[in-house]
């Protein structure tokens, strides 16, 4: 059945919807199965995706035809399709009036990712109108709040040098606690790996409770302030608060400076959620486990990792994975720069929509996979800046003088950046980034061909 006539208003034009400020828009690469007409398949798309399905009922009243989704604009070509979602369609809480992204990915990449007409069909980015954006919650924390905890400027305060200990799982609880303390005297930051939690061989609270104790020997060794960020993820909301609670009260004086890790891909918007408001105090980390099953640029279904990010930021995370733009060992590329501008700017632009954030705190991109410290000055460098979290597993365990050594190194491959400094000469009076060059000695020779001569390392 060709829905076109109701479903399809290709006389809408993009800047009035922006300026009645009524519909999110959305942006798919879409396309048909074989024998199905383009506009036909994104008019059905919509009726299944808002108010209608594939064949008429007796229900439907004029004001159920108000508030339909419409396609407002197609390019067969481009294999492009846009379709306008009234707000109201959107489901709200009933205990503040809050709006929920569980509400958008029901609607928006609901029963339409298996409708039988349609081959593929991908959110490729999508715009939110002010008065709707404001119902969201928003990040409450960011990095600014680990910086402050850390003595630096609330602004421009640099990279957060992080570790993920690893072997990811395997450790018990005292050696990870001591892997923790060893990095700390370098570093600055700790993550829990996304699978730690409670396991059989390393109980949470056991573990916690010599991790609080690591941290307390490693500042008074130091006497720098230390971050840990604890796995909270589980299914059952309630198991969360369990193991937030215990973290807190255990950390004690240190509460501070405990950030709450959620694997928010596979647990989902209700696990973040329960974050976001059982523990604002808290920076809320959102690790992105598993989210290539939809995001990968291999799969023609989903969303991209543009969408994905922009509804962490509408969801409330502090900060976000978002991969290393094709400078560490994952999957990327240095265009998507654009990707940490969504998280991080008041206004940004994605491939279709400019998003203006309203004052919506800023999300602060976590980077990880693979990274060391000679990718470090190419990654800044294309991003403009180096006000990120930065986690290297193997860019400091495996660094040859252990992870204090690593750590260390990390620091000064920012520092030479910051300085505009060569990172082969800043190696020179600095041994752990020398040694780092012969850790790291295939990076070495890919990205600074000479350091050996130029390092007298023979």
């Amino acid at each position: 059945m060709d829905q076109s006539k109701r479903y399809a208003q290709l006389g809408l034009t993009e800047q009035s919807l922006i300026q009645g400020g009524a519909h999110v828009l959305c942006a798919y690469r879409m396309k048909p199965k074989s024998g199905h007409g383009y506009l036909a398949t994104a008019a059905h798309f919509a009726a299944e995706s808002s108010t209608g399905t594939n064949v008429e009922v007796c229900t439907t009243d004029d004001f159920t035809r108000g508030v339909d989704a419409l396609v407002y604009e197609i390019d067969e070509q481009r294999e492009l399709m846009k379709i306008a979602f009234p707000v109201d369609l959107f489901d709200r809480n009933i205990i503040d009036g809050r709006a929920m992204i569980a509400s958008f990915l029901t609607l928006t990449i609901g029963n339409n990712q298996g409708m039988s007409d349609v081959d593929y069909a991908k959110m490729v980015d999508f715009y939110v109108p002010p008065k709707f954006l404001q119902l969201f919650d928003g990040p409450a924390a960011n990095i600014a709040d680990m910086w402050r905890v850390l003595g630096r400027p609330q602004s421009d305060g640099g990279m957060v040098v992080g570790t993920i200990i690893k072997p990811k799982l395997g450790l018990r609880p005292k050696p990870f606690a001591d892997a923790c303390y060893q990095f700390w005297l370098g570093g600055d930051f700790i993550k829990n790996d996304e699978p730690q939690g409670n396991q059989v061989f390393a109980p949470l609270k056991e573990t916690i409770r010599l991790v609080a104790d690591a941290m307390k020997r490693a500042q008074d060794e130091t006497g720098q302030a230390k971050l840990f960020s604890a796995n909270i993820t589980a299914d059952d909301p309630a198991e969360m608060l369990a193991r937030g609670h215990y973290i807190l009260e255990t950390f004690a004086e240190n509460a501070s400076h405990v950030a709450f890790l959620v694997d928010g891909y596979v647990a989902g918007p209700t696990a973040v959620t329960t974050c976001r408001r059982n523990f604002p105090a808290q920076f809320l980390h959102y690790h992105r486990a598993g989210h290539g099953a939809v995001t990968s640029k291999q799969s023609k279904r989903g969303y991209t990792v543009l969408v994905h990010m922009k509804m962490a930021r509408l969801l409330g995370a502090s900060g976000i994975h978002t991969g290393t733009m094709g400078y560490g060992k994952m999957e990327g590329a240095p265009d998507e720069k654009d990707v940490a501008y969504m998280l991080e700017r008041d206004v940004a632009d994605g491939p279709h929509f400019r998003q203006d954030w309203c004052g919506m705190k800023a999300c602060t991109p976590i980077i990880s996979g693979g990274m060391n410290a000679l990718r470090l000055p190419g990654f800044f460098t294309n991003l403009g800046h180096a006000n990120v979290i930065q986690t290297s597993g193997g860019g400091a365990f495996g660094h040859k003088d252990g992870p204090v050594a690593g750590a260390l190194s990390l620091r000064q491959a920012h520092q030479a950046w910051a300085e505009g400094i060569d990172l082969v000469d800043y190696a020179k009076a600095h041994p752990e980034l020398k040694a780092a060059f012969e850790s790291f000695s295939g990076d070495a020779d890919a990205l600074y061909p000479g350091w050996r001569e130029k390092l007298r390392i023979a």
